[in-house]
């Protein structure tokens, strides 16, 4: 009987033995895939066990790796090439871009019949549409590809917002909106990149300006959070989850838009680490951003 107790015992210390042995592996082999999984590398996972089934799970795992590597090296394959393709289309148009511009001012000098008037200011204004449209993909297409070519400095965001407003008046004016202001007196200093922070903005105004049904809010709270809300009846819920996506652009402001102008937002704000928010509520949308 003691004889038989003392096997009990030592087949059970073999088995928590063999239990604690396999937990490590187990714990090791999540460790390692947690870290492959994260970073850019060839390296597959390694065990040291040698039970049957965790080499089995750890060649499932490399298995998965593979597959994931392959997947990612696809996308960004793709999204680069995508990125190439937009900046060269916008350099391209440039050019004739501003060929039109020019022989458009040497034409607006000439004597004409109203009715040439008119056909040179449908003329003019497409192209300034064209010009919009292009340095928006080439804007896209240079943030995109990562490169940060100024310092971060301490900027005034309600100075920033303001001179942003005031330079969308006449167009605000000439869609009949008048916005509503609530900007906080304290001064909201940031540390952040310059253009990074006006762009956002400019973006924010210009979208409200392209989907607005006729009203404008735009709020600066003491915290910081800056918040652009319009009435949009041919928004849905559906769309707003849609907004930031690259290239995406609501029926009612195609025409006008690249649909990259809140992907730019989305992306910058990504950049300088800020909370970004879209929502849309009682026919409202509705976009925050935390300075």
């Amino acid at each position: 009987m003691k004889y038989l107790l003392v096997v009990c015992l030592i087949i059970i210390a073999c088995l928590v033995l063999k239990l604690i042995a396999l937990r490590g592996s187990i714990k090791e082999l999540r460790k390692d895939y947690s870290e492959r999984a994260e970073i850019h590398t060839n390296t597959l996972l390694g065990v040291q066990s040698r039970d049957k089934q965790i080499r089995m799970l750890a060649s499932a795992l490399n298995e998965t790796l593979k597959r994931l590597r392959d997947s990612y090296n696809r996308y960004e394959n793709g999204d680069r090439e995508v990125r190439s393709a937009i900046t060269n289309i916008s350099h391209d148009l440039r050019t004739p871009l501003t060929a039109i511009s020019g022989y458009l001012e040497l034409a607006e000098k000439q004597e004409k019949t109203p009715e040439m008037a008119r056909y040179l200011s449908v003329i003019e204004k497409r192209t300034e549409q064209m010009k919009k449209l292009t340095e928006e993909l080439f804007a896209y297409s240079m943030i995109s590809g990562g490169e940060i070519s100024e310092e971060k400095e301490e900027l005034n965001v309600n100075k920033i917002l303001e001179e942003s407003i005031m330079s969308y008046y006449p167009a605000l004016k000439a869609r009949g909106i008048t916005p509503e202001l609530r900007i906080t007196e304290e001064r909201i200093t940031r540390t952040l990149y310059p253009s990074y922070v006006e762009r956002i903005v400019n973006n924010l105004i210009s979208n409200a300006l392209k989907y607005s049904d006729g009203d404008l809010e735009i709020s600066l709270s003491d915290e910081g959070a800056l918040r652009v809300a319009n009435s949009a009846a041919k928004l849905s819920s559906v769309d707003v989850n849609k907004l930031f996506d690259r290239f995406f652009s609501v029926e009612n402001a195609s025409a006008n838009s690249t649909g990259l102008g809140l992907s730019i937002v989305k992306l910058l704000a990504e950049r300088m680490e800020l909370r970004l928010d879209a929502k849309y509520e009682d026919g409202k949308l509705v976009i925050s951003v935390g300075f």
